[in-house]
């Protein structure tokens, strides 16, 4: 054995930053989280002081495993993230405003290189390396949690487009009409509006009011009520809540069809949620994918469930980007 060669650094760093909480992964190449941390995101108004404490709650779980000489690299997944510039940019559920150096402080605190890329394409690229889409060159990813996020995989690779921000599927618009929702992004009509776990408990509101027909769902605050409440109303044979679903699932297997035109992809992949709501939602999406996708493209693409734990998908999806 030649010992001048260095066996291989066999963990990463994953971190799933969100506006509250970041939660902090230690990862092995099979998709293992050998230890985990998570420290207050919005308790640290100034970023360096994020970054100290990120570090110093990172040290035991770096112990765990001989120290920071172990780890190859770190990936963040986070809103706004910029993989070409390793900053992220003008964040609005974030406490740090403006464009932010995020891979270069850390990568100055832990020495070690770090990448950075927004939330769905770090879920994309878990389920490349970990999860249904291991082995997979062409698919897309479809997060549906408050809004609806989407990771593009073209030939192995996460399309970023010219910015670093292409592939935002959750912001194509599906309704035209005058009645279209307004979308947080300053748009009216956009998918998130009508599919994301937000839009159900949306509709829900539309759809009681247009109604007069009995449901649970009118036994709560219409203000009040969730995605969750319509797959309870929905499991106990709710005709209203049925219906939610089903306009739901079927504006997004639609605009799935529309979408598989990017890249002819192998299978999309959904994530979030409102997967929770099994064939609910799922139905409907593949009988609207199957009506309206184009007769080339038809019997092609799977649609699938992601396999990836919700509270370990989104570290897994940072920590892939760590082994780059």
């Amino acid at each position: 054995m030649d010992n001048n060669l260095t066996p291989e650094k066999p963990y990463v760093i994953g971190l799933d930053m969100g506006g509250t909480n970041s939660v902090f992964g230690i990862v092995d190449s099979r998709g293992t989280i050998k230890a985990q941390t998570v420290i207050s995101t919005k308790a640290y108004p100034d970023v360096k002081d994020y970054v100290k404490a990120a570090v110093e709650a990172l040290q035991p779980c770096l112990d765990m495993i001989g120290g920071i000489q172990n780890v190859r690299g770190m990936g963040i997944g986070a809103p706004d993230g910029n993989y070409y510039t390793g900053n992220i940019e003008h964040a609005v559920n974030l406490v740090w405003k403006g464009i932010i150096p995020i891979a270069k402080l850390f990568s100055e605190a832990l020495g070690i290189p770090v990448r950075i890329t927004n939330d769905a394409n770090a879920a994309a690229m878990g389920e490349m390396a970990y999860g249904v889409a291991r082995g997979m060159n062409n698919f897309i990813m479809i997060t549906l949690g408050t809004g609806v996020g989407s990771g593009i995989v073209c030939d192995g690779k996460i399309v970023y487009g010219s910015d670093g921000f292409a592939g935002e599927l959750g912001h194509v618009i599906v309704d035209y009409t005058p009645e279209a929702r307004p979308c947080g992004c300053g748009r009216k009509g956009c998918l998130e509006t009508y599919c994301s776990a937000t839009g159900v408990a949306r509709t829900a509101r539309q759809f009681l009011q247009k109604s007069v027909k009995p449901s649970l769902l009118r036994e709560l605050n219409p203000e009040e009520i969730t995605s969750y409440d319509v797959f309870c109303a929905a499991e106990k044979g709710d005709e209203i809540a049925k219906e939610i679903f089903e306009f739901t699932g079927y504006t997004l297997g639609a605009a799935c069809a529309n979408f598989a035109n990017f890249n002819s992809p192998e299978a999309f992949v959904f994530f979030g949620g409102l997967t929770k709501a099994g064939h609910w939602i799922m139905d409907p999406i593949t009988r609207a994918y199957n009506e309206n996708v184009l007769s080339l493209y038809k019997g092609k693409a799977k649609l699938l469930v992601s396999s990836l734990e919700g509270s370990e998908a989104a570290v897994l999806g940072a920590s892939a980007l760590g082994w780059e």
